[in-house]
């Protein structure tokens, strides 16, 4: 599917300009840049940045578990799990809605503004956190101004590599998503043994430190390579009127409503039901998000020959199938391979979500309105699938 789709992906190139700013006819144009995708240090220097946008925007998001078991015991021991588990839910909704604005403002050409904004809300969020004692205060810290900030980071990280790759574009998202594994590995692990060590305040700041060295770098390697020669809508709902684009936001929908329940509860379902004990859950997240690293750019180096499509549709049927084998895990050593299994085909589901998104836009530079598009779908499954499950 990937290679009947390539061809359109040379619409971006008629309003792009030459390296003098010049314009240069549409076969010409095309001839030169063709030349230029999937190679070149410059290119996967995008690669590097948009891996370190992943791993401070997503990677924080993934671990306010850690931090959400730290409030329920100490410092927000008066609040109920429920209240205090909006906190996270609000940081990652955030994350998503905001591409709203940042997706039409990557299109624009307001990319090199959006990089430094989103690190200074991310950071200052984190650095803010370190200081809250008050539910309001971690609500507005680290719930509101972080999901803002890596709400201003998300969009660049997928949006910029389709400028730089064609052929081997899944493989390059893969590597780039697998940040999000990685951060959400290290920052728990860290946060941990930190905290006994250094409290919570500094722990926090360590991590909000480390993140800023981290956009640093993406700061300092990723450029836009097509700059915009018009203006945008804020919105392009009228892609809904092509068939695929809409089944595909359909299929996204419903499995993120089921997506993340494995995610969120396997950890204190292993831990009530006493399958394993309070050190080893503390891990299993942990476990999972390691194997979704290999499943990001695994999966995504395949999709580059047999086609993303092709690809992600059995990652997320194996994935659905894993799912109904939890009620069936009763050890340990089950609910270890289990979440390890789960992480590395989900890897594969969500990091593949953009690049298909990348093939059935035909016009590239609209590729980030229309991915905001989706973020309020992905953002109402996942907070349908919260208020829902505990329910049923």
């Amino acid at each position: 599917m990937s290679e009947a789709r390539s061809g359109c992906k040379d619409n971006f190139c008629s309003a792009s300009p030459s390296e003098d700013g010049t314009a240069l006819p549409q076969n010409d144009r095309h001839d030169t840049m063709k030349q230029d995708f999937d190679t070149g240090v410059k290119a996967w220097l995008q690669v590097l940045g948009s891996f370190f946008l992943y791993f401070s925007s997503w990677g924080i998001i993934n671990s306010f578990g850690v931090f959400e078991t730290y409030y329920e015991q100490r410092i927000l021991s008066y609040m109920s799990p429920s209240s205090i588990a909006w906190i996270g839910s609000v940081q990652s909704a955030l994350l998503m809605v905001v591409g709203v604005i940042s997706g039409p403002l990557f299109d624009a050409g307001y990319f090199y503004a959006l990089l430094p904004t989103g690190t200074f809300l991310l950071v200052l969020g984190m650095m803010m956190t370190s200081l809250s004692t008050k539910y309001y205060q971690i609500m507005l810290a680290q719930g509101i101004c972080v999901g803002i900030g890596a709400g201003f980071l998300f969009v660049p990280s997928v949006a910029l590599l389709p400028q730089y790759f064609h052929k081997r574009r899944a493989l390059a998202n893969g590597i780039a998503a697998s940040g999000s594994s990685i951060g959400g590995v290290l920052f728990p692990i860290m946060f941990r043994q930190l905290e006994v060590k250094i409290g919570f305040p500094w722990a926090t700041r360590t991590i909000a430190l480390l993140s800023l060295a981290a956009c640093a770098i993406s700061i300092g390697v990723m450029r836009q390579r097509f700059k915009p020669q018009e203006k945008r809508a804020l919105l392009q709902l009228s892609a809904f009127r092509e068939a695929q684009y809409s089944l595909f936001c359909l299929a996204c929908f419903l499995g993120f409503l089921g997506f993340y329940n494995f995610l969120v509860y396997v950890q204190p379902f292993a831990i009530d039901t006493g399958i394993v004990d309070a050190d080893l859950g503390f891990y299993l997240v942990a476990i999972l998000n390691a194997a979704s690293t290999f499943g990001r750019f695994g999966p995504n180096f395949v999709a580059d020959y047999a086609g993303s499509l092709n690809i992600l549709f059995p990652a997320l049927t194996i994935t659905a199938i894993l799912a109904y084998c939890w009620v069936a895990v009763n050890s340990a050593s089950g609910i270890i391979a289990l979440s390890a299994l789960y992480g590395f085909f989900s890897g594969g589901f969500v990091s593949l979500i953009a690049v298909v998104m990348m093939e059935i836009t035909q016009d590239i530079r609209k590729l980030g309105t229309r991915l905001v598009v989706l973020d309020p779908i992905l953002v109402s499954s996942c907070s349908a699938a919260r208020v829902l499950l505990p329910v049923l």
